[in-house]
């Protein structure tokens, strides 16, 4: 699909890759970190220099052996660059022999496995099968027995195993000199010299590694025979290193030729790695948003300062097609691909985000810039910076493209709360739920209701969608996720007025109750904020008004009208005042009188009865009838339940905090009329309470008793 390559040579703009990935699907997927064979696969321009390796190999002085070394850091393609330069080696019709000495430990495996394996190889060509006999006999007065278990797989194809332990036995009688005698001959004979190419040297131990050179020296004046030696010379030097003794001293009496790996051009790996993302997402169907305004500078600041070799873009990619592919597009991919890097190539800085989260995605309280104050989180920051060590820029980079809220703590601007709504919306990982889920692979109860209410969102026009859509969620969830539309403040528009209003308000009665924080809001108070958000995009009162007549009549309960009205109303320290105060007059009088005319059963079902009634008496005008409150005992059981309340209080130098049951007594006093009334009714209601319902019924009767709870939460 080239589209993470293409943005460098494109104008910039905001794309959803999983629509791009359905339209355009390639085969390659994960690349693996496995080293190329043929030079048609040369992305680095070094075919031409292998070539000339070729050539300059053919072109030794082999009378007395040579031994040649191919030079580069971990990661840097020599083994890909001896492939390449195989295959012009192929075409001249010399012998390459291939002994990869990490596929055996010890320092008797390899001696051992070192010329059976290369002996092997030699017998499967008739011409060289009187060197492969004479090398195997050499070897023999060097080897124990132990590798028999662990022989390559050359061997079986060259002998029986029976059969070479009846002739080592033999062999082991003769000298050693004349057995190199016979080598030396054999070898002379040939019309070409041999090549060994030794490959994977660094990644042994560093024993091994003076093994595996002890092993070249002792065969390396064997006449026709040049031995390929690829390493790290760092590494191979560290090694190699005694007492006294640098490893580049050592070293030098061994090589006889040596060649550095050209450096790749930057370029060149900035092509690749790009081309690799794109090949590793190609068959990933739900990428997530893909940002392209910020993604050249996050690739230039965070991934290429990262990324030194070919290896390394294998292994990125690799890890980027397994994590994108597991997040199933919940997360920005821009971001994704950036914390990746730092999974990747600073796994010290990774292991700390997980307890950096805090830092990383608190907002500030205030807009100006300042220092928090909240100092350990400060210091999260600057630890996870440290962590980087000589990398720490690149961190800093992370934060500031990706971490906006940690800004604060680096020197930068503060954001304020609000900011995490855009970042939800956006899924930045700069998003604590986000973040979270990106860590822990588990979706929370927060971005699980952010992936509810983007699904409520896209139905907002469409009130039966709406409807529909949250019925097939569990209604234990629906407060969070209409909490959760308030991410999309910024786009409400007059035409999701009505049907998000009915959808939303008729919601309200079947609202689960939950235990509550001593600061969060009730349900009402979540559906009202996201209702009045809606209607305030309508500008004037009179359109207002126009569009709460239309709402109303859809609405089923008196208290989701009542709570429209009240929004945009002149209700003190509830209303909003969207409509002329004739017009909320006139609609709070017009619900008034439907209140007066509910019958007993369209009461019982109202959730939040208490205050229907008690707006519905205390507004009323003069001239207006009287309320009556039917004598029912299920009324009065509901009026109990919506009196019914926790006050919450906590003590000094303690988390916990203490729930005390309380009720409205003196609204329910008000509604009925006095005590004593309200006492009758109680008593109507002792014989038939429902057990479930005991705890309003008891706490009543204590009212009546004459209790009252004490001031700060106490009993």
């Amino acid at each position: 699909m080239k589209r993470i390559l293409s943005i460098f040579r494109r104008s910039k703009r905001k794309v959803d890759v999983n629509q791009v990935a359905r339209r355009e699907v390639k085969k390659v997927g994960a690349t693996a970190d496995n080293p190329i064979q043929d030079p048609v696969d040369d992305a680095l321009g070094r075919a031409k220099v292998a070539k000339n390796f070729a050539s300059q190999l053919l072109s030794l002085d082999v009378s007395e052996g040579v031994v040649v070394g191919v030079l580069g850091p971990w990661g840097s393609g020599k083994t890909s660059f001896v492939n390449i330069a195989r295959t012009y080696l192929d075409d001249s019709g010399i012998a390459v022999l291939n002994f990869n000495p990490w596929m055996f430990s010890g320092t008797e495996q390899l001696v051992d496995s070192f010329f059976v394996e290369i002996s092997a190889q030699l017998r499967l060509t008739p011409e060289l099968s009187e060197v492969g006999k004479g090398l195997e006999e050499y070897g023999e007065a060097f080897a124990g027995m132990g590798w028999l278990p662990l022989v390559g797989p050359w061997i079986e194809r060259g002998r029986a195993a029976t059969s070479l332990i009846s002739k080592m036995l033999q062999h082991r009688r003769e000298g050693v000199g004349s057995r190199r005698a016979k080598v030396e001959k054999a070898l002379r004979g040939l019309s070409k010299p041999l090549i060994v190419v030794l490959d994977d040297i660094d990644r042994l131990t560093t024993g091994e590694i003076r093994d595996i050179f002890k092993l070249v020296r002792l065969t390396a004046n064997f006449p026709n025979i040049i031995y390929v030696v690829a390493f790290d010379r760092a590494r191979v030097e560290e090694a190699l290193a005694e007492q006294g003794i640098p490893g580049r001293d050592y070293l030098e009496k061994i090589l006889q030729v040596g060649i550095d790996l050209p450096e790749v051009p930057p370029k060149a790996l900035i092509h690749q790695t790009l081309k690799a993302i794109d090949d590793a997402l190609s068959q990933v169907d739900q990428k997530g948003t893909f940002d392209e305004d910020s993604w050249p500078d996050v690739f230039m600041e965070v991934i290429r300062p990262l990324v030194r070799n070919m290896r390394d873009v294998r292994r990125y990619a690799a890890s980027v097609h397994g994590t994108v592919t597991g997040l199933g597009g919940q997360v920005a991919l821009v971001d994704v691909l950036a914390l990746e890097a730092v999974r990747v190539f600073l796994p010290d800085v990774f292991r700390r985000l997980h307890i950096s989260i805090d830092g990383l995605t608190q907002t500030s309280n205030f807009s100006s810039s300042g220092s928090d104050d909240s100092p350990y989180l400060k210091q999260q920051i600057e630890q996870l910076i440290d962590s980087a060590g000589a990398h720490a820029p690149v961190v800093r980079d992370v934060i500031e493209r990706l971490f906006p809220a940690a800004l604060s703590h680096i020197g930068g601007s503060c954001y304020v709360p609000q900011s995490a709504h855009r970042w939800l919306r956006e899924r930045r990982v700069a998003h604590e739920d986000v973040l979270r889920f990106y860590l822990e692979r588990v979706l929370g109860e927060g971005l699980q209701a952010f992936t509810h209410a983007e699904e409520v969102w896209a139905r907002m026009l469409n009130r039966k969608a709406l409807e529909d859509y949250f019925r097939l969620i569990e209604p234990e969830m629906w407060e969070d996720v209409i909490s959760s539309l308030e991410v999309y403040e910024d786009e409400f528009e007059p035409e999701h007025v009505i049907p998000g209003s009915v959808a939303l308000l008729n919601l309200l009665p079947d609202l689960p109750e939950r235990e509550r924080g001593m600061f969060e809001f009730g349900s009402a108070m979540v559906v009202g904020r996201v209702v009045y958000r809606l209607v305030r995009t309508i500008k004037t009162p009179d359109k207002v008004e126009e569009a709460v007549r239309r709402i109303l009549p859809e609405l089923n309960t008196l208290s989701a009208k009542n709570k429209l009205i009240t929004i945009v109303g002149y209700r003190e320290n509830a209303g909003h005042e969207l409509v002329s105060e004739e017009a909320a007059r006139q609609l709070e009088a017009e619900w008034r009188a439907e209140v007066r005319a509910a019958a007993p059963s369209t009461l019982t079902k109202e959730q939040d009865l208490l205050r229907v009634l008690m707006n519905a008496k205390r507004d009323a005008s003069s001239n207006e009838a009287l309320l009556v409150v039917p004598d029912s005992p299920a009324i009065v059981l509901r009026l109990l339940r919506s009196a019914h309340s926790y006050a919450l209080s906590q003590q000094m130098g303690t988390r916990a905090v203490r729930r005390s049951p309380r009720l409205a007594w003196d609204v329910l006093v008000e509604i009925c009329g006095g005590e004593r009334e309200l006492g009758e009714r109680i008593a109507q209601l002792r014989p038939v309470c429902p057990k479930g319902e005991l705890m309003y019924l008891e706490l009543a009767e204590k009212y009546l008793g004459g209790w009252r709870p004490g001031d700060f939460g106490g009993d």
